[in-house]
C-alpha cells in the first residue's frame, strides 16, 4: 500500500466510540499529502466532494421527477443533502465519526446518469458489449479521475476509509475466498477492480459502521421523501397512505392530534414523523448489535462478516411495505413511465450519435475518443462518462442540436 499520510490531530473533535473510525489513524491517501492544521482527513474529504463539479451538478439530475416539473421536487442534490443530514444525526447518536459519514452521505450519487435510474439503465445497456454501467462504479471514476481540479493528481484524492465507504457501502463485493459476495451479478466492475489493484480496498469485507450509516440512510431518505413528492404531485393521496401500515398507525396519530389539520401539513407531518421512526430504530437497533457484538475496533467490525447498522425486524418489514408502494402507486405510474420512456430514447440517441462521431463532444472528450490507439472499448467509455456527467437539461440541449429537437419530458 502507498506511503500515507497521518492527521496530527490538532483539529477539535468530539469523543468517537471505540468502534469508529479514527481520523487521526487514516489509512491515508493514494497521492500522500500534507495534513490540515484545521480540519481532519475526513473533514477535507466532505469539503472536497461539496466543492466538485459533479457535486454542483447534482442540482440539476433527477431524482424522481424530472426537475422542470416544479420547483420544489428533490433532485439528486438535494436528496444528498438529505441523505447527509439523517447520516450525520443517525453517526452522532451512536459515537461514529460523523464527518465521514457526512462525506459519504454526499458523494454517495456522484455517479448518478441524468434522468435518475433511466439513465443509468439504458447506459447499462449500452455499454453492456463494453464492459457495463454501475452509478457506484463511475462515482468511483469521478472521485478517483474524472475530476481535474488539482494540479497535483486526477479525482480528489479521497481518503481510503471514504474510498472504500462508496464502494462497499451496499456490503462486500467479493467473498474471503475471492468468490462473488452476489452470484450472478457479474462482480466489480472494472473500475473497481482497476483501481483496487492500486489501492487495496479490501473488497471481501464490510465497510465500516459509518458506511453502512451512510446507506441505510440513503434508504430512509428516498422513501420518506417519495413519499412527499408523489403526494405533492397528486400520482396519489393521503387516503392511500393507508394502505402501509406505518403510514396507517402515523396518520391515526396526525388526525388524533391535529384534526381538520391541512392536506399540506398533514403531508409534511407524515413525512417527518415516518423519518423519526426510521433513525430511531436505526440508532436502537445499531446499539443493540453493538452491544451483542462486542465491537471494540473498526478492525472488529470490517472483520464482523454481517452488518452492524441496521433496522430491526419490524422496521424491516414496515421499510419492504413502504417500497412496495411505492414502486406500485409512483414509480409504475403511467405519467413517470412517459417521462422515462423519452429520457431513455435521449440517452440512447446521444449514445449513438457520439459514439459514431466524436469530434462532436467537445474539444477535449473528442480527442480522448478519437485518438489512433483509441480502442472501441475505449471509446465508448468515454462517451458514457461524457453523458453520464450531464445534467438533465444539458442532455436535452445537446439532443436538441445532435438532432433539431428533443421530447419534453413533461408528464
Amino acid at each position: 500500500m502507498p506511503a500515507c499520510q497521518f492527521s496530527t490531530g490538532l483539529f477539535l473533535s468530539r469523543p468517537r466510540a471505540p468502534y469508529a473510525v479514527d481520523a487521526a489513524r487514516s489509512r491515508g491517501r493514494l497521492i500522500p499529502e500534507p495534513d490540515s492544521p484545521s480540519r481532519s482527513a475526513f473533514q477535507r474529504d466532505r469539503d472536497r466532494i461539496i466543492h466538485s463539479t459533479a457535486f454542483r451538478r447534482l442540482a440539476l439530475k433527477t431524482q424522481v421527477f424530472v426537475p422542470h416539473e416544479a420547483d420544489h421536487f428533490r433532485t439528486r442534490l438535494t436528496h444528498s443533502l438529505e441523505v447527509a443530514q439523517i447520516a450525520r444525526s443517525a453517526a452522532r447518536a451512536l459515537g461514529l465519526d460523523d464527518d465521514l459519514a457526512e462525506a459519504l452521505a454526499l458523494a454517495h450519487d456522484l455517479g448518478h446518469t441524468p434522468f435518475g435510474h433511466t439513465g443509468e439503465d439504458m447506459l447499462n445497456e449500452l455499454m453492456a458489449p463494453y464492459g457495463g454501467f454501475d452509478h457506484n462504479a463511475q462515482t468511483l471514476r469521478i472521485v478517483t479521475k474524472l475530476e481535474r481540479r488539482y494540479a497535483a493528481f486526477d479525482g480528489l484524492n479521497l481518503t481510503w476509509e471514504t474510498l472504500e465507504g462508496i464502494v462497499k457501502h451496499n456490503g462486500p463485493l467479493l467473498k474471503p475466498d475471492g468468490g462473488l459476495a452476489a452470484p450472478g451479478k457479474g462482480g466489480p466492475a472494472q473500475a473497481i477492480r482497476e483501481f483496487n489493484a492500486v489501492f487495496d480496498l479490501e473488497l471481501s469485507r464490510y465497510a465500516s459502521a459509518e458506511a453502512q450509516a451512510a446507506a441505510l440512510s440513503d434508504g430512509i431518505a428516498y422513501n420518506a421523501h417519495d413519499l412527499d413528492d408523489g403526494l405533492r404531485a397528486g400520482l396519489i393521496g393521503l387516503e392511500q397512505t393507508g394502505e402501509v401500515g406505518l403510514l396507517f398507525e402515523i396518520g391515526r396519530e396526525i388526525g388524533a392530534l391535529y384534526p381538520g389539520i391541512e392536506p399540506g401539513r398533514a403531508i409534511h407531518e407524515l413525512v417527518r414523523r415516518t423519518i423519526t421512526f426510521f433513525i430511531e430504530d436505526t440508532i436502537a437497533e445499531s446499539a443493540r448489535r453493538i452491544a451483542a457484538s462486542g465491537v471494540a475496533s473498526v478492525e472488529d467490525v470490517w472483520a464482523l462478516g454481517e452488518p452492524l447498522i441496521g433496522l430491526s425486524a419490524p422496521a424491516r418489514g414496515a421499510d419492504a411495505s413502504l417500497r412496495a408502494f411505492l414502486h406500485e402507486h409512483i414509480y409504475r405510474h403511467e405519467r413517470l413511465r412517459r417521462i422515462r420512456r423519452d429520457a431513455a430514447e435521449i440517452v440512447r440517441n446521444l449514445f449513438a450519435r457520439f459514439f459514431s462521431a466524436p469530434d462532436l463532444m467537445p474539444e477535449e472528450w473528442a480527442l480522448a475518443a478519437g485518438q489512433d490507439d483509441a480502442s472501441t472499448v475505449r471509446r465508448a467509455r468515454i462517451v458514457c462518462d461524457y453523458i453520464a456527467g450531464m445534467t438533465d437539461r444539458y442532455a436535452v440541449a445537446e439532443h436538441r442540436r445532435l438532432y433539431g429537437g428533443a421530447p419534453d419530458l413533461h408528464s
